[in-house]
């Protein structure tokens, strides 16, 4: 086969540093705008975006020739710079280092979209910090 095909599918969670609670719906969208913009200039898709105050939750898809690790540090950094020019009074933003990154099968792309789409909901219920370790612990299985 003369050429390669992919269909790299991955849940990415990423949160403040210290879990504040900076992304208000007054930031939220923009930000969602910028990182969607971010992901399409790497090559990517976003194919959902969505999140709470404290953490932002993406389901993209991405080239196979750039390292997820290099996206993810590049977007956090550039989003990061960005919230710091275009929103002043967050000068001390920042994203916290790590981040969580799942594959998702073609199948499961709708249940995830679903998913992230109805986050503010979700968390009214269970917190961030507890559905993340839940998640993880479910995927180590």
């Amino acid at each position: 086969m003369p050429d390669s095909y992919t269909n790299l599918l991955y849940h990415i969670v990423f949160s403040t540093k210290d879990r504040r609670p900076l992304l208000t719906p007054d930031y939220q969208l923009r930000l969602y705008d910028y990182i969607g913009g971010t992901i399409r200039a790497v090559g990517g898709i976003s194919l959902e975006l969505n999140g709470t105050e404290d953490h932002v939750r993406l389901l993209a898809k991405l080239r196979p020739d750039r390292a997820l690790s290099d996206v993810l540090r590049d977007l956090k950094a550039n989003a990061t710079g960005w919230m710091h020019d275009v929103f002043p009074s967050l000068k001390n933003f920042s994203w916290q280092r790590g981040y969580g990154a799942f594959t998702v099968s073609q199948s499961n792309v709708e249940e995830v979209r679903q998913y992230i789409a109805r986050q503010k909901d979700h968390h009214q219920k269970l917190s961030f910090r507890d559905e993340f370790l839940q998640f993880y612990k479910s995927k180590r299985n």
